[in-house]
């Protein structure tokens, strides 16, 4: 297990018009880099997130959780489900990651949840020669739509077996991605996750796939 290191990172939006907060967690050899996108209502404060980041720092990976939103974005509740508003502050996040010093070189990934799910996709749609795997948790890849066909990076969608209208919505969503794709069906598990032994399965199976198709080897 490394140790990690945390570092308050800010990422500038709209030409410099708009300062997004985030934190980035270092390893002391990173193998990778995962971004996450939160859902709906959520923050880079996300306990479940968080948690799933810090498993991930100590199997190797740096990790990047930021605000997708300001907090007064926040405030109107049609922010949150503007799936192209958040997929381009995704795009700004990787962006900033390509010129980052301490992480440009990295293979990079994206994990999202939620609505940040169908943001992440739609960012590895438009930024297909960076994003080299996703991972969606209870995510809801049917509201990136159009984007599904043009994503070119492995994709891993994790949802709970009692998440019925959300498994369905990405069984839907799966047949419309062209892409390397696989469904977990985590057992006894609902939406968030919560119930003991859940979030695990996610950091087991999220570990994997980012493991096999982060290593360096893939590099191109």
């Amino acid at each position: 297990m490394e140790n990690s290191s945390h570092i308050e990172v800010f990422i500038t939006v709209a030409k410099g018009a708009m300062i997004l907060s985030g934190t980035l967690s270092m390893p002391e050899t990173p193998s990778g880099l995962v971004i996450f996108a939160h859902g709906s209502g959520s923050s880079r404060m996300s306990p479940r997130n968080r948690y799933v980041a810090d498993r991930l720092n100590a199997a190797g990976l740096a990790t990047l959780l930021f605000d997708l939103l300001t907090e007064e974005e926040a405030l109107d509740k049609r922010n949150v489900f503007d799936i192209a508003l958040l997929a381009n502050r995704v795009g700004a996040a990787l962006n900033w990651c390509t010129c980052e010093t301490r992480v440009r070189d990295l293979p990079c990934g994206l994990f999202g949840a939620s609505t940040g799910a169908a943001a992440a996709l739609r960012a590895a749609a438009d930024h297909p020669s960076v994003v080299r795997a996703v991972v969606s948790r209870g995510g809801r890849p049917d509201l990136a739509k159009s984007a599904l066909p043009r994503v070119l990076a492995p994709t891993l969608l994790l949802v709970g077996a009692l998440d019925n209208t959300v498994l369905m919505l990405n069984r839907h969503a799966a047949r419309s991605l062209t892409c390397d794709t696989m469904i977990e069906v985590v057992p006894g598990a609902t939406h968030l996750f919560e119930e003991p032994g859940a979030l695990d399965h996610v950091v087991a199976h999220a570990t994997d796939w980012f493991g096999r198709h982060l290593a360096p080897a893939r590099a191109v």
